[in-house]
């Protein structure tokens, strides 16, 4: 089965290309960006060694329907998809924060929490949750845009403004939009049998000055859902909750001892696992959004982008 790892594209008006750990970013003219999502799988900030069939597909599919499902209440960059794995849209100055916003003390939150950690990017949580237990409300707890290659780390609200890498006033308008965003993922995932656990938002300026949302979002790699059903018996029994996110990949590497720190070896993943990653993101896919996964054809998937997205730009 022929996956995406690299491209290697030269597209009419194409300026510039940055490679993702996932994403692959191709600058058309000097208003449009073209991004390719790719196969790779990445974890605590690595590019695993094997990619995994259908997981661009199933990104960009699904982030395109949440950024048409919140258009209507957050600007963003998205204008058209001429592929299954491509989206193009406006060019944007991207911020160097990801607004990571948490409903739950789960995931990297959960694990600071067991740590004796009180306080996450200078918020505090309070005493007495175990984990998976919702906030009392939803928590802010942004994190730096690493470099390709490099840790994302967690920052406060506090440094953020003092190191002058956001203005406040561009702050509290990334703040009014996450916690919009999160709102209307939420109630997007309940009517689909889902809690909205966490996610993360990344936001960039026009050269005009518009701040827009770009990426991906509530996919289940920027995102992590529970099933509602059955979760409040989980949750008493102090049973693991069912959820659909990226999180099972992170919990087989710790199983086989990596957690992306150094002198740490990537557990080898087999064919059969690698299937078995593939069949989960289309369990995924089609919980998020309700519909059925229709795989493209894989026959010469570079060629397929490369025909529909210069077809694309002719027109445009």
């Amino acid at each position: 089965m022929n996956t995406i790892n690299d491209t290697n594209f030269q597209f009419p008006k194409q300026k510039a290309v940055y490679k993702g750990k996932v994403r692959e970013v191709y600058s058309i003219d000097d208003t449009h960006l073209l991004m390719i999502a790719s196969d790779r799988l990445s974890a605590f900030d690595v590019i695993l060694p094997r990619q995994i069939p259908y997981k661009g597909q199933i990104l960009n599919q699904i982030a395109t329907k949440m950024l048409q499902e919140t258009a209507a209440i957050v600007p963003n960059w998205l204008l058209a998809t001429p592929d299954e794995n491509v989206a193009i849209g406006h060019l944007c100055e991207p911020f160097k924060v990801e607004m990571v916003i948490r409903g739950y003390m789960s995931g990297h939150a959960a694990r600071e929490y067991k740590a004796g950690k009180r306080t996450l990017c200078g918020v505090s949580m309070p005493e007495g949750l175990q984990e998976n237990d919702p906030f009392p409300s939803p928590i802010i707890t942004p994190s730096t845009k690493a470099d390709n290659g490099a840790h994302d780390e967690d920052i406060t609200r506090e440094a953020i403004l003092s190191k002058g890498i956001v203005s406040e006033e561009d702050y509290l308008v990334l703040e009014d939009y996450t916690r919009k965003l999160f709102q209307r993922g939420t109630e997007i995932a309940a009517s689909r049998g889902l809690i909205l656990v966490d996610t993360k938002y990344e936001f960039g300026k026009t050269k005009e000055g518009e701040i827009m949302l770009i990426d991906e979002i509530h996919t289940p790699d920027s995102s992590r859902y529970f099933y509602a059903e059955g979760y409040a018996e989980r949750q008493e029994k102090g049973e693991a909750q069912k959820q659909l996110s990226k999180e099972f990949v992170r919990q087989w590497l710790i199983e086989n001892g990596f957690q992306g720190q150094e002198g740490q070896q990537i557990p080898a993943m087999s064919d059969e696992k690698v299937i078995e990653i593939s069949n989960r993101y289309i369990e995924l896919y089609e919980q998020i959004t309700g519909e059925a996964f229709v795989k493209a054809s894989t026959e010469n998937v570079l060629a397929r982008i490369a025909n529909n997205v210069t077809a694309f730009l002719a027109k445009n």
